[in-house]
């Protein structure tokens, strides 16, 4: 049966908010992740009580012991969705019901409690309703929110912790990807990978971002913008890249994008954007892909487009792809047709200018 607990909220303002003057001036010039809000939401979990003391209170600094359990064992998740200003100057959320699922999922894998869906979705709309001037209305701006849960007990010693963080932050968004390109480069990485069956590719847990971080970091010294995996097997299969999943487009119409089976994120905006094309009578082949055939049907032409998404980065096209040995342009190497007709059908569903025919949209003001 569905844990559907909700707790009353204390609510704490902020003694000194950003004034209305800076806040405009900040919202002005946005990048992604580096402004925050006034607030943040904070609740507790130790194994006697389970959840409470909820409350909505200034941001500012977390007091952690050494022996902190996160740090020594990295029991750590996070979620990332957006709330997004609508045309009449109200905002809604999209989809949060899929990131409350996939935050217990997580929790689950993890070891963690799980967070009940209804808290989950509640601590979102009190964030969003306590820091409503935060949310941008330029094109292609959001307001980020990010719910993570690490484990707060002080302890040394290798088991599941007891007392527990779920804490919420929001940071008004623009662009994921800056400096203006069409499309974005990735490098192939040869000597890394980011999971394997069995292990933590399914969760969205801080371990499997940390892990692909030389990867990344070699994509850029290697003049990318983003790293693509391989599978841990036979390093030949297309996965993921960093933080986003990855569609083919080919000259026949149809789609095609890795499957899940543990190895790969299941995308809430991958899994929006397969029921987008097949409303629209596409053809989506969830089957592997691999980086040779890849490179094959760019050549060909059989290959017209090829994109990334996530909710960060909504989705992107793939212009370029490098690695040792090999070097190709997809298409024309800029945003395909099908790309950008998903895109925008997307985007006008978050932001309440076209209709919501799965019910995806929920309005919080």
């Amino acid at each position: 049966m569905e844990d559907t607990t909700i707790l009353d909220f204390e609510f704490e303002a902020h003694p000194n908010p950003v004034g209305a003057a800076d806040r405009t001036a900040l919202l002005a010039d946005l990048g992604f992740g580096k402004v925050f809000t006034d607030h943040m939401v904070v609740i507790r979990y130790t194994a006697d009580r389970g959840w409470h003391d909820a409350r909505v209170q200034p941001r500012g600094p977390i007091q952690l012991d050494p022996a902190c359990a996160v740090l020594h064992y990295a029991q750590e998740i996070f979620e990332g969705l957006k709330a997004y200003r609508l045309p009449d100057g109200g905002a809604a959320l999209f989809r949060a019901e899929a990131n409350a699922r996939r935050f217990a999922e997580s929790a689950e894998r993890m070891a963690m409690p799980p967070i009940p869906d209804a808290l989950f979705l509640e601590s979102i709309r009190a964030l969003v309703r306590a820091d409503r001037d935060w949310i941008p209305d330029g094109e292609g701006s959001s307001l980020y929110l990010r719910p993570f849960m690490f484990a707060s007990e002080t302890f040394l010693g290798v088991r599941p912790a007891q007392e527990y963080l779920y804490m919420v932050i929001a940071s008004p968004a623009g662009a994921y990807f800056k400096g203006g390109a069409p499309s974005v480069t990735l490098w192939t990485s040869e000597h890394y990978t980011r999971a394997a069956r069995g292990g933590t590719g399914a969760a969205k847990c801080g371990g499997n971002y940390a892990a692909s971080l030389i990867a990344q970091a070699e994509a850029i010294r290697e003049g990318c913008d983003q790293v693509v995996f391989l599978d841990a097997v036979e390093n030949r299969y297309v996965e993921e890249l960093g933080g986003m999943n990855v569609f083919f487009a080919f000259e026949d119409g149809s789609l095609q994008t890795p499957p899940l089976g543990g190895t790969i994120l299941p995308g809430i905006t991958r899994e929006s954007l397969i029921r987008l094309a097949r409303d629209a009578g596409v053809t989506v082949r969830e089957e592997p892909y691999g980086i040779d055939q890849w490179q094959a049907d760019a050549a060909s032409g059989r290959l017209r487009e090829a994109f990334a998404c996530g909710t960060a980065a909504v989705v992107t096209p793939i212009g370029r792809v490098r690695g040792r040995g090999f070097d190709f342009s997809i298409g024309n190497g800029g945003p395909g047709m099908l790309t950008e007709r998903l895109r925008q059908q997307l985007t006008e569903i978050q932001r309440g200018v076209a209709p919501d025919p799965h019910g995806w949209v929920e309005r919080l003001f």
